[in-house]
This record gives C-alpha cells, structure tokens and sequence, in this order.
C-alpha cells in the first residue's frame, strides 16, 4: 500500500468534530509525503555515512527502562482527519510492542502523520525528550489513557459513560485514539464509527491534567568518576519495581571492582532509592566499568516511548510484567583529569545536554561543534548543543587514556505537523554515523504510518529524473538554432 490514508466522498466534506476546536497545525497531505521523501533521504545518508566509523563507547541517550520492538495496530478502528478541506481515512488504534528480556506493552501514538516502522526499536523516554514536552496538554492524555481502554476494559461501563450504545474493543480503541490525537496534534479528526466518536468526544471534554509518571527504573547519575582506591559513586536506583537486581562489571573478577553499599559491603540486589557505590581498588590500573541493574514491573501508564529511527513516537496505555533495565559507567585514574559523560536529549532547548564532571586533579576540556569546554577539577557542567528538528546527530567525546564516549541519535522533539509549518529553511546534511536506516518491512499502514518509504524514495529518484529530463528538452526546444548530431 502506498500510503495509510484514503480520500474519502466529499460528501462528507462539511461534518465537522463535536464541541471541539478544529487543527490548529494543518497541511496538504502532498507537503507531509514531500517532507517524508526528504526525511528518508537523510536517513539514507546517514546510514551510507556510517560504514566505516571508529569505534567507541556509544553512550544511550535514555536513562533505563523498557526497551521494546513494534509490533502492528491489535485493536483498531477507522477515523477520518480533516485537512484545509481534504479529507483523508487512517486507521486508529492500539499498537503492541514486545519488550526486550520479556513482556508486552500496549500504546497509542502521539504523532498522526509521522509514519511507523514495523519492528522499530522503542525504549522508554521522559516526556522532556518528546513533543508532549512543549505540550500543555500532555496531561490530559494521560488521564485520557488512565479512564479508558484498555485500562477500562469493562466495555459495557465505559459506553454507558461516553453515552454510547456499545462498544467493542476495535472501537474503544479507535476512540481512545482519536482523542488523544486532538491533544497531541491539534487534530481535526473524527472517528468513523458513530460509537466510537462518542467515546471521542466523552474523553476530549472530561479530560484533566495530570502528572508525568515516574519512570519505570532508572539510575542517577548514569556515570560517575574519581580515584582509584575509593568508592565511586552514589549511583541512586529509582523504580516502581519491588526489587532489581544487580549485575557487576563483566571483568570484575580480574579487576576486583565490586559493587556496594554506603556500608562497603557488596550488593547483588536493591530497591528504590537504594544507593551504589563503584569500590575500586587501590592499584588498579586506570580504565573504566559499568554496571547493569535489571527488575521486573508493570511500566507505568502514560511513560513515551520513542525511537532512533523517527518511527512515530508511542504513549503507553497498558503493560504486562514486563523487564526493564539501566545502566550507569565509572571512570577511575590516578591523576590528572578524571571525567564521566552523560547525554539527554532536551527538547525545551531544542538539542541534546552533554553532562560532563570531573573528579579529577586537572581541568578537562573537549570540543564539541567548533566549541572548546573546559570542566574545572571537581566541578561539573551540562552543555547544551542546538540541534534543529529531526537532525541526526553523531558526537564522539574524547578524554584521557584513550577514553571516547559516542552520542548518537536523532532530534525528534515535535510532531509531523508542527515540524513541517515551522521550518523556514532545510536541514543541513547530517552529521556522520546518524540514527541509521528504517527497517521497514511487511504492509504497515497504521495511524498514518506505512511501510511505502523505499517506494516513496524509489518515486523521488524517478521525479529528480523526470525533471532533469525536462529542463533538458525545455532547453533544446529555446533553441532551435543548436546543431544537429545526426549523421
């Protein structure tokens, strides 16, 4: 299928959504494909960029949590999107990801026209890395999410509440999701089932702000350093699961790094608010460890998930025990600078913070976009690099005794529509060793995904083609005096 969406009757050209406002972000569905053939050839370039690159420490930009494959739509519906008078059929829906180590998570999506990519890999986000950050109304959709399905999945109790007839979990669903489109997208979008509409337009007028959920697990600071000899840490756990457990570095048994508590004493275990401690010992060499914590919780509801390849961003509506994990590193040396490094995407500041702190007895410095930072002996610094909307981005930060930290990933901090009425100008060519390619696959054509972006980069090579065709005949034809090359 080449796209997701449908161009319905324009008899139905004048219904309009009920006691809700109309888009406040609207373009033709032509500019969202034109924008799409241009995301997909940056991707594309980025991934050719790749081959070859040094190898570093690459350093995720999410502080734990679920990581998780996309599935397809479990439970959908159709809704009907309205667009400067085009009007257009996608199927709306419940999505299900299968999480790493075990688990399944359900979600909704928060972007309606940035496409999915089957099999995308997803890990767990604070909402200040998404668009829900610049959205006052991020809150509502939680409550949106927390009182209907499949949180609510007595079907009979919610269609009583929204006043409809009846409702079965493909309409629930579509509902549940076109409510939530109104609030993350400014949408003017309908469901198309009447049922479903009216749960729409039930949860749309009865939702509330809420609170950002806490995230499933997470370590703080995600990277620590000092001398060898001492304790390095804390390394606070923070989670909503009973316990975690604790995996050491993989060569501890060499070095004798252990993992320990305030008190000194090892640990393979702990639970929230617990606080880690890297105990290296004395003579050991200068170098490096991380260790893994890992538990098994219901992630909460409400938690975004996102992922490198700028497959549509997913809000998460419902979680089985499912495994989440984190991750924290240690440096240690015996003099000089001795930094920790740490990345975060910051979508209020339109870039990615590099936390970088220094324990050591020299200054620290690194360049970082044609700009020197310098960390001062026992202090610590976060420096923000402007990225616009949907760059790719690919830094690698070097420090003593051979150490290097990559950073890698892409801007995805607003929606599809939003991002393409704000640009005023192209993107500059990524940098090297970007987010990487999609993986497409299959006959995704889901909540305005598709699975069409090799054809749609096949059309745009074939147009380029076509026009250089063109000018060329154009040309020839504005000058006929142009000599013959038949013999």
């Amino acid at each position: 299928m080449f796209s997701a969406f449908s161009v319905l009757s324009a008899a139905t050209a004048g219904r309009t959504g009920s006691g809700r406002p109309a888009a406040t972000s609207r373009r033709r569905g032509r500019s969202r494909l034109a924008a799409l053939t241009v995301a997909t050839g940056l991707v594309a370039a980025g991934a050719t960029a790749t081959a070859g690159a040094a190898v570093a420490d690459e350093m995720p930009q999410h502080r734990g949590g679920a990581t998780a494959t996309l599935g397809g739509l479990q439970a959908y519906g159709q809704a009907v999107v309205r667009d400067q008078g085009e009007i257009q059929q996608v199927p709306a829906g419940l999505f299900e990801m299968s999480v790493d180590g075990g688990g399944t998570l359900q979600t909704y999506c928060v972007d309606i026209h940035n496409p999915t990519q089957k099999d995308a890999k997803y890990q767990e986000t604070p909402w200040s890395g998404t668009s829900l950050n610049q959205n006052k109304d991020a809150g509502k959709i939680r409550w949106i999410l927390q009182h209907s399905y499949p949180q609510v999945n007595d079907l009979a109790a919610l269609a009583e509440k929204a006043g409809a007839r009846t409702l079965t979990e493909q309409s629930a669903a579509a509902g549940t999701q076109v409510a939530i489109w109104r609030y993350s997208d400014g949408a003017d979008v309908d469901a198309l089932d009447p049922q479903a509409e009216k749960l729409a337009d039930y949860l749309y007028r009865n939702a509330r702000a809420t609170t950002e959920p806490k995230a499933s697990l997470t370590l703080d600071p995600p990277a620590v350093s000092g001398r060898a000899g001492e304790r390095l840490g804390p390394v606070t756990v923070h989670t909503d699961a009973d316990a975690v457990s604790i995996t050491p570095p993989a060569d501890s048994a060499v070095t004798g790094v252990k993992i320990v508590g305030k008190n000194g004493k090892p640990l393979t275990s702990a639970v929230n608010n617990s606080r880690l401690f890297f105990d290296i010992p004395k003579d050991t060499p200068d170098g490096s460890a991380a260790l893994t914590v890992q538990a098994s919780t219901t992630v909460p509801v409400g938690r975004a998930f996102t992922s490198e390849t700028r497959s549509q961003t997913q809000i998460l509506a419902g979680s089985s025990e499912s495994t989440v994990s984190a991750t924290a590193t240690a440096a240690w040396a015996k003099q000089g600078a001795i930094p920790a490094l740490s990345a975060e995407k910051n979508c209020a500041k339109s870039g990615v913070d590099i936390t970088a702190s220094n324990k050591g007895d020299k200054p620290y410095a690194f360049r970082l976009m044609g700009f020197k930072h310098t960390i001062e002996a026992g202090t610590s610094r976060t420096v923000t690099i402007p990225l616009q909307e949907d760059q790719p981005y690919d830094f690698t930060i070097k420090g003593p005794n051979g150490m290097e930290k990559r950073f890698k990933g892409v801007l995805d901090c607003q929606t599809e529509a939003k991002t393409i009425n704000n640009k005023t100008q192209p993107l500059p060519d990524p940098s090297p060793a970007s987010a990487g390619g999609g993986t497409g696959g299959g006959d995704l054509a889901e909540t305005g995904g598709s699975s069409a972006t090799p054809m749609i980069a096949l059309i745009a090579v074939i147009m380029v083609a076509i026009g250089a065709a063109a000018m060329f005949l154009l040309r020839k034809k504005k000058d006929p005096a142009q000599p013959s090359t038949e013999e």
